[in-house]
């Protein structure tokens, strides 16, 4: 008998290998070497100079004298610091009209930007994670409220308080401040609060946490960036509005911009006044920014990188 043969069992092809991945770019890594660059930074210095230059002018003004700022600019206390001092501010202090006002932007500030605040946050939450009849029409509503101007609702809005009992009073110039600031409000912070992870909150639901429990222990914890990006936004532009205080405020009720603008009015070159109550005004914003800044980044900063 002969043995049959039996041909070589050839082993099957292996499959190609699939591509190695891209290694991930670096992009953070090329901006801080392209930002260390010395011609970036030299123009970034120069840039903050420019910017910093009217800033540094006001404060050395309000330090002069009304003679010394009448005959020469305010660089030359640069070459002569022992002539500054703080006279003016203890005469702002015993102006009436600047106190007054000072105190009038507090209390249009704080109340409008912790009413906006609130109410954004409550309605966001409603928006983006409640389900209620009518919720998207509503929604839009509030969007398409963004394109209002606020010169359209003045006059209108003028006439309103007038028969309330509101036009020329503090809480007029608030309620108003509140209206139009909310449509924004709402519309940033439901769009931050929507892209928070549906899983996180339906744990909570399990665990036996309430809608007002989730919304306070867990929902203003995480929206707390969003929520102080808010409220310098908030704040920043209330402080600086002269035009619906202009309108809306009387002399008793006006807020600081209205005042400077009325001194300028009334005597024109008093330096000594304007530039210390000018400087006032500016630098209580950039405290509140300084006060806010890391969250304010995280905010502004929330969603651009996954």
């Amino acid at each position: 008998m002969t043995a049959t043969a039996t041909a070589p069992v050839t082993p099957p092809a292996a499959a190609p290998a699939p591509p190695a991945p891209r290694p991930p770019r670096h992009r953070p890594r090329r901006l801080r070497r392209w930002l260390g660059n010395g011609l970036v930074q030299a123009f970034l210095l120069v840039v903050g100079l420019v910017w910093i230059t009217p800033v540094a002018g006001l404060l050395l003004s309000s330090l002069r004298s009304a003679q010394d700022s009448a005959s020469s600019g305010w660089w030359t206390a640069l070459a002569d610091p022992g002539s500054l001092s703080f006279a003016n501010y203890a005469s702002l202090l015993q102006n009436a009209g600047m106190t007054q006002a000072f105190w009038n932007t507090v209390l249009i500030s704080v109340p409008t930007t912790v009413l906006v605040v609130v109410i954004a946050a409550l309605a966001g939450y409603a928006f983006a994670w409640l389900e209620f009849p009518g919720r998207d029409w509503l929604f839009l509503l509030v969007v398409a409220l963004l394109v209002v101007p606020v010169q359209v609702g003045l006059l209108p809005v003028a006439k309103l308080f007038g028969q309330l009992g509101l036009f020329g009073t503090i809480p007029g110039v608030v309620l108003f401040h509140v209206a139009y600031g909310l449509p924004f409000a709402v519309f940033l912070l439901r769009n931050y609060f929507a892209e928070m992870p549906r899983e996180m909150l339906e744990a909570a639901r399990m665990d036996g946490g309430g809608e007002w429990r989730i919304f306070t222990h867990l929902v203003l914890p995480v929206g707390r960036p969003a929520i102080a990006s808010l409220a310098v936004f908030q704040f920043l532009w209330v402080w600086n509005d002269m035009l619906v205080a202009l309108l809306f405020a009387d002399s008793s009720s006006q807020p600081l911009t209205v005042e400077l603008q009325s001194q300028v009015r009334q005597f024109g070159s008093n330096i000594d006044v304007l530039a210390p109550g000018a400087f006032l005004s500016l630098v209580v914003p950039v405290v509140v920014f300084l006060v806010f800044q890391r969250h304010f980044v995280r905010g502004v900063m929330a969603g651009s990188v996954k």
